[in-house]
């Protein structure tokens, strides 16, 4: 175990009661090998991880709120549940370094419970809790707004990439519907590389006339991307002169 001042020197965050920040540190596992040495209320930070869970779901909501105001309840509620995971969490905790500060039982530091992200993103979620009961909200909120700020960002960025394309291929949809009676044909014409790094084109077609190819990492982004070229070719009224004559 590190000294407890280098532990808050990496979080950034001192303790008026250090206490908070000793209990939060305990793994159950700890606290079961040590029931003797341990009050009860000191045993574990199970108790710090179920408050600081809801501590991080309203910090991450106000962040979202002010990142992205324009977003719907239900986009706000994916981009939350995709930071607020156990993959997430870990990997906050892995930069603060809590997997060489948390107090764990034989077992489990030897099998490398330390790394495993089900401990690391409950001992993330402990230590918010050990600040919010330290200093209260605002300080916990700013805390966890700036270790979460860069993940939700990307993650924003990610979703709306993904509705921009998914929104070329349901409108393309929607058009060959009303303008020609049928749904646009996606054909594969060649997926390279190895296979966990294959780059798919596809062509795009209506009544047999090709209208654009795209190119993706997978068959759908390809499919996208090829709706979206054909309404940049073509405009949103897909005036090719072959599909006219029909």
């Amino acid at each position: 175990m590190k000294t407890m001042q280098s532990i808050e020197q990496l979080l950034q965050h001192h303790f008026r009661n250090p206490k908070l920040l000793e209990v939060a540190l305990i793994h159950k596992s700890f606290g079961n090998e040590n029931r003797a040495e341990l009050a009860t209320s000191d045993r574990d930070n199970e108790q710090m991880e179920f408050l600081g869970d809801a501590v991080l779901d309203l910090a991450i909501s106000e962040l979202l709120l002010e990142l992205f105001p324009q977003l719907p309840e239900g986009e706000l509620s994916k981009l939350r549940a995709s930071l607020v995971n156990e993959h997430t969490l870990a990997q906050v905790a892995r930069s603060l370094q809590l997997g060489d500060h948390v107090k764990l039982g034989r077992g489990e530091d030897l099998t490398k419970g330390r790394e495993k992200d089900s401990i690391l993103s409950g001992t993330l979620e402990a230590v918010l809790a050990a600040i919010y009961r330290d200093a209260g909200y605002d300080v916990a909120k700013t805390w966890a707004h700036e270790r979460f700020r860069a993940h939700a960002a990307q993650a924003g960025a990610d979703e709306r990439d993904g509705l921009h394309l998914q929104d070329h291929k349901t409108r393309f949809q929607e058009v060959a519907q009303a303008l020609y009676k049928t749904a646009p044909r996606y054909t594969v014409t060649s997926a390279t590389g190895p296979d966990h790094e294959k780059t798919f084109v596809i062509e795009v077609s209506i009544h047999n006339i090709l209208l654009a190819e795209g190119t993706g990492r997978s068959k759908k982004e390809a499919e996208q991307q090829a709706a979206k070229n054909a309404f940049d070719r073509f405009g949103p009224k897909l005036g090719h002169p072959d599909l006219k004559k029909k």
